[in-house]
């Protein structure tokens, strides 16, 4: 069997530490690379180019969501496996939208960790055990029925405008923004002026209200 070369990225070196001694005995993986948070982990996955990367949810600079689609955008062939404190639908089915193929919580047994590896660079899905009723619901459009109708405006975002909007909430500027998705500053300020229009909404502190009403961000994600 080939050997499933790995990046690990999660923002606690405790964590990180414990994934790689957990696969350091394995014949069929290897830890080529780790990082602290998800600009980083994006660098390095240009750089090494592994087969598999293990992103946390909740990092500074760069949310491990917004890593795991600019990942998937530079090179389809790599596996994502999201590593999480939370089983909310709204983020398992949002990490699905941006590629992932494998969502595991940090109080599931190490066991699933290498199991969601294994799968996921075989094109599988891989979810943890507790979660996978939630992932069913989500996929049948049964989760979250109630959720506010708000989302509609959002709804009629661009692909490439929901990205950016998701950007600025994240405390992004246009400069930033802009070398991440490798677009001009110009046009990045296009995007976020057809943003406003759609939605809207102008100011930060407005943008961040609305993106928690509609399920996009969670608070209780920053708080780590």
């Amino acid at each position: 069997m080939k050997e499933i070369r790995v990046l690990v990225v999660d923002d606690h070196a405790i964590v990180r530490q414990g994934i790689q001694q957990m696969l350091a005995h394995r014949d069929d993986i290897k830890v080529i690379g780790e990082a602290a948070d998800g600009l980083e982990g994006l660098e390095l996955a240009k750089k090494l180019r592994p087969d598999a990367v293990i992103l946390d949810i909740a990092m500074p600079g760069l949310s491990g969501l917004e890593a795991a689609q600019l990942i998937r955008e530079w090179s389809a062939d790599i596996a994502i496996v999201m590593l999480s404190m939370h089983e909310k639908g709204t983020y398992i089915r949002r990490a699905l939208s941006l590629g992932a193929r494998g969502y595991v919580l940090k109080t599931a047994p190490p066991s699933e960790v290498t199991d969601a590896i294994l799968m996921s660079s075989q094109g599988k899905y891989f979810f943890s055990s507790d979660i996978k009723d939630e992932v069913v619901k989500g996929f049948l459009g049964k989760a979250d029925s109630r959720q506010p109708a708000a989302s509609s405006a959002y709804d009629t975002l661009s692909e490439r405008e929901q990205q950016i909007f998701r950007l600025v909430v994240e405390g992004h500027n246009t400069k930033q923004i802009a070398v991440l998705l490798c677009v001009s500053p110009k046009t990045v300020e296009k995007h976020r002026s057809n943003i406003i229009r759609k939605l809207g909404i102008s100011e930060p502190l407005a943008m961040m209200k609305y993106a928690i009403k509609i399920g996009i961000v969670d608070p209780a994600l920053w708080n780590n």
